[in-house]
């Protein structure tokens, strides 16, 4: 989910709009179909997942003939399309109706939007007449799936951000890794007279910068002034939060903590940087762990995003979010789809796709020493401790608030645009998108 975001936000948008004229909801009970099967009793499932590429789709073949052999009854009619042509993909599939049963969705705002439209199908009844199924997923993995109290999608991945650091550089200046914002700085500091570069940052796709105020978002507010804000229905974004999380990004930059550039570096080309020694730490996503540890074997650890005492979030949320599957509630076959959705990720599947393609799973115990590197084991348990997640900021709110920031990120970095200056632009289009959300 790394370097799609902002395409994500403008597919949610697409997304709803063709899902909203094209799909009416359905109701059926767990154990029901919504209509007869095909001849023979044959059942055909339209399954539509993001990983065509030669690495990652062979996993998928494999987990569908295991299930096909052992439900000879049900045809899975898969079909994978990368981030790049899925809007054209998506214009096809949703505008001819011809509507996935089992579809690939990011959470937060995304998924939401499909809820709202009546486009997904509720899932709770499922997961509740099944308790070992739901059990088997680390709690933190499913609530960003759910929408008022019920569950609409199950994840298949599960990640997190951290902040990963040269253990020869730390080494080499007697630091620590911090607990405490304040500490954070203090490193920083040292780091920064003994002429490193203390943070390696490529924020050419802005994305990069909202993935740290998506953390200090959570730290500044309250959990349930968030929730209001982030709901199309209600966001104001008024609280005083909201203004300092930027400045403390701020800060970093003015600070001159950031390589310099940043904004007009890649986040592969600040990869390369970190890789090559050019800088202490970078901020990465759990499943870039593998990458790091072949580029830097046994000289790198992590940490999670410091806390910031006066802030008013939850200290013990995690910065990351899941991705996964929705079942479409206009699916004639709901009980083949959950029972394929069931098999995909069972606990032996999902230590195969641990160990086959490097993703952290939601499925507690799967993502072991056994299975992953070290680190990554390590960073799901962190995980799994957590109470919740502060989900990716640019597809947790609207598509039309996630681009004022995402259009915006760059000149607090550069200086253009104050904090305040932002949030005022915030603010109107939330009030603009809640009053098109009550028409």
């Amino acid at each position: 989910m790394m370097k799609g975001n902002k395409k994500i936000a403008l597919i949610a948008t697409l997304l709803f709009s063709l899902v909203a004229g094209g799909c009416a909801s359905s109701t059926s009970a767990p154990g029901e179909t919504a209509s007869e099967s095909g001849k023979d009793g044959q059942v055909e499932l339209k399954f539509l997942h993001k990983w065509p590429q030669p690495e990652y789709y062979p996993y998928f073949e494999e987990v569908v003939k295991d299930f096909e052999s052992q439900n000879p009854t049900i045809k899975i009619k898969m079909e994978a399309v990368a981030d790049e042509p899925m809007k054209d993909k998506l214009r096809v599939v949703m505008g001819g109706g011809s509507v996935p049963d089992i579809t690939f969705s990011w959470s937060g705002e995304f998924a939401r939007k499909f809820v709202r439209s009546g486009a997904a199908m509720d899932l709770t009844p499922y997961l509740e007449e099944d308790p070992t199924w739901k059990a088997s997923f680390i709690p933190a993995s499913l609530q960003p799936f759910a929408s008022d109290g019920k569950q609409y999608g199950i994840p298949l991945r599960f990640n997190g951000k951290f902040f990963v650091y040269n253990k020869d550089i730390f080494a080499k200046h007697q630091l620590e890794k911090p607990k405490t914002w304040d500490e954070f700085l203090e490193l920083l500091d040292k780091l920064k007279a003994a002429g490193e570069t203390p943070i390696i940052l490529g924020n050419q796709s802005p994305w990069a910068a909202i993935h740290y105020l998506t953390g200090l978002n959570q730290k500044m507010v309250s959990a349930e002034v968030l929730a209001k804000d982030y709901d199309p229905k209600s966001g104001q974004f008024t609280d005083p939060g909201y203004i300092k999380a930027m400045e403390y990004l701020k800060a970093l930059q003015d600070g001159k903590y950031f390589n310099e550039n940043v904004n007009s570096n890649s986040h592969d080309m600040a990869t390369q940087l970190f890789y090559a020694g050019k800088g202490a730490m970078i901020y990465l996503e759990l499943e870039e762990f593998p990458t790091v540890e072949k580029s830097l074997p046994g000289k790198w650890d992590f940490f999670e995003l410091p806390d910031i005492p006066d802030g008013k979030g939850n200290p013990n949320y995690i910065t990351g979010a899941p991705d996964g599957f929705i079942v479409s509630a206009k699916s004639q076959h709901p009980k083949e789809a959950i029972a394929f959705l069931k098999f995909l990720t069972n606990k032996a599947n999902a230590e195969k796709m641990v160990k086959q393609l490097g993703w952290p799973s939601p499925i507690d115990g799967a993502t072991n020493p056994n299975t992953a590197l070290k680190q990554v084991a390590e960073g799901v348990e962190v995980m799994k401790s957590a109470e919740g997640m502060a989900q990716w900021l640019d597809t947790d709110v609207h598509a039309k608030v996630a681009d004022v920031y995402l259009s915006n990120i760059q000149l607090l970095l550069d200086g253009t645009k104050s904090p305040e200056e932002i949030m005022k632009e915030v603010q109107a289009v939330a009030e603009e998108v809640k009053q098109e959300v009550e028409q």
